[in-house]
């Protein structure tokens, strides 16, 4: 009976990963993409429902779905607050940022700077990506090989370690990714999205059944704070109404407005009105499943609130709860385990590929085209994109061995967003939006943004190592045998306050806020001590509804012209 209990189990992940495997051999082998605008924009006529989920997958990794509900547990429902803003995130894209992109009509977003400014931006916001993309994908990777490590608890898997996990997870992706290009990650992200949703309405259900209806869940999360919110403005406090609705909505704008997937996806549909349904269909989405993920976290805490898995010694790692809560409901319901991992790998899987892809377009746009002529083939192109994106992927492999050692999986992701997301979206808004910004404003704000933002993550991590945020009130007195070890940590302080550094306090939740603001501040600043007089602008490089602010004596001249004058200038 156990046999066919476990067999039942792995049915769920073998079909995911089975149908992924089959989509990139179908791509790679009969439908193949023959030239980079076949690789990375799947020839421009990309139906509008794939690329509406697969832009909710991409932007959905296993990071949301296992540290979000681990965050309402622990914190509180800040956080869940961003899931009533995505509406401002997506009117964003369409309305400031994708009319740009897609009147230049470029590949890598990063393109956008050397004609808005001049081939020194693009480098640096194109290694800004770079690094950004390196120290982000591997937490993708980690995320899902740590849920199938969670042995004890499964009867999915028996313990195997993530080292072991994260090469097979790695080498399915690359596979599929590497030999069938955008396609191939556009519709496996929408065979995945539906293991993501699917696993987590499951996930929200059984747990409300489970504790006994909603009205006991939100009674529980009441009671013991998880609905609390502060409305004090300091920025130390890790969770308020303020890091939720602010700090987190920033984070988000780097994760979907301004994130080379969302624009080399939306690249991909053969019309602007057909952008515009994507955008509305992936914002319905992307709220429905947030929502299901918010509520995963008070379901969790309504089943562990007198019993903390982690105090009691059930697992290691805070972010092993939520595989460990499915593992516990799911002991008499076959296949919910195997569903929940299935959903957790195509998080991950769908953000690896799509983040593969996309770096792989900007590394070959960026860095590699100049240098390999206007005769080149399509068939060498190809190859060589292929090539990279498979490097990309070794690479990725190799990284989750650091990431494992570096503590939660959430602080590591908010600060990857703040050394190198929130700048890049400081970038692009200035850019799109201030005309008089100059390169020289810009180029400085972007370094000195990445330098400071670096420093404070660095510095924290540190000063956190010895000063851990505290939690919201948990408990072992309902833990079997452990009823004498009492409560821990009863208060309902968010955040336990002390004399260390101002900086090394805040938030991790603002990180990305603050490296957005130090590019706005310092480029405007320094744009307007520093005035090129002889400043190009073209008016494709502004958003349509600020083109109001350029000069009305501006004389526009053509993109051709402003990618010669460019480079003509750097060889000066």
């Amino acid at each position: 009976m156990f046999l066919l209990f476990s067999w039942f189990d792995y049915t769920s992940l073998i079909l995911m990963l089975l149908i992924s495997t089959v989509i990139g051999i179908y791509y790679g082998f009969y439908n193949k993409q023959s030239s980079a605008k076949d690789y990375l924009l799947g020839g421009k006529n990309m139906n509008v429902w794939p690329i509406s989920l697969s832009l909710v997958s991409s932007c959905i990794s296993g990071v949301p779905l296992l540290a979000f509900p681990v965050e309402i547990y622990s914190f509180g429902i800040s956080t869940a607050l961003v899931t009533f803003e995505m509406a401002i995130i997506f009117l964003s894209t369409y309305f400031i940022f994708l009319p740009v992109f897609y009147q230049l009509q470029v590949t890598s977003m990063y393109e956008y700077f050397q004609l808005r400014f001049d081939k020194k931006m693009r480098m640096l916001a194109s290694i800004m990506y770079t690094v950004y993309m390196a120290l982000y994908l591997p937490l993708a990777i980690y995320v899902p090989s740590l849920a199938l490590s969670q042995g004890k608890t499964s009867n999915l898997v028996t313990g195997i370690s993530v080292g072991f996990f994260s090469p097979i997870l790695c080498g399915i992706c690359i596979f599929y990714t590497t030999l069938g290009g955008v396609k191939a990650v556009v519709w496996t992200d929408a065979l995945q999205f539906f293991f993501m949703i699917g696993s987590m309405f499951a996930v929200v259900v059984i747990g409300i059944t489970h504790v006994g209806g909603i009205r006991n869940l939100w009674k529980l999360a009441s009671e013991n704070g998880r609905l609390d919110l502060t409305f004090e403005l300091d920025p130390t406090i890790k969770d308020s109404f303020w890091s939720g609705a602010i700090g987190f909505l920033f984070v988000w704008f780097t994760t979907v407005a301004l994130n080379q997937g969302t624009i080399q996806k939306c690249m991909s549909v053969s019309s602007y009105k057909k952008v515009k349904k994507a955008l509305l269909i992936s914002w319905i989405t992307l709220s429905i499943l947030l929502f299901f993920i918010f509520f995963a976290g008070l379901a969790m805490y309504a089943k562990y609130f007198d019993c903390d898995p982690l105090l009691s010694n059930k697992i290691q790692k805070r972010d092993q709860m939520l595989p460990y809560y499915v593992m516990d409901v799911s002991k008499n319901i076959p296949g919910l385990a195997g569903l929940f991992i299935a959903g957790i790998l195509s998080a991950g899987l769908s953000t690896l590929s799509a983040g593969m892809n996309c770096l792989g377009a900007t590394i070959y746009e960026d860095f590699i085209k100049s240098f390999l002529g206007d005769n080149i083939s399509d068939k060498k192109t190809s190859i060589i994109l292929k090539l990279i994106v498979a490097a990309i992927g070794v690479l990725c492999t190799a990284l989750v061995y650091v990431v494992e050692q570096l503590g939660n999986v959430l602080p590591l992701v908010l600060s990857v967003f703040g050394v190198a997301g929130g700048p890049i979206t400081g970038l692009f808004t200035v850019g799109m939006m201030v005309p008089m910004v100059n390169s020289i404003g810009a180029l400085i704000g972007g370094i000195v943004s990445l330098i400071v933002m670096s420093w404070i993550v660095v510095g924290t991590h540190i000063y956190r190592k010895s000063h851990p945020y505290s939690l919201l009130p948990i408990s072992i007195n309902g833990c079997p045998l452990n009823g004498t070890l009492g409560v821990l940590n009863t208060t309902k302080n968010v955040f336990v306050k002390d004399d260390g550094f101002f900086l090394f306090r805040i938030s991790p939740n603002y990180y990305a806020l603050m490296g957005f603001l130090i590019v706005v501040i310092l480029s405007i600043a320094i744009s307007c001590v520093i005035n090129k007089k002889n400043t190009v602008v073209n008016k494709d490089c502004i958003t349509p509804f600020m083109q109001f602010l350029l000069p009305k004596t501006e004389k526009y001249i053509s993109i051709e012209e402003i990618v010669k004058f460019t480079d003509e200038y750097n060889k000066i």
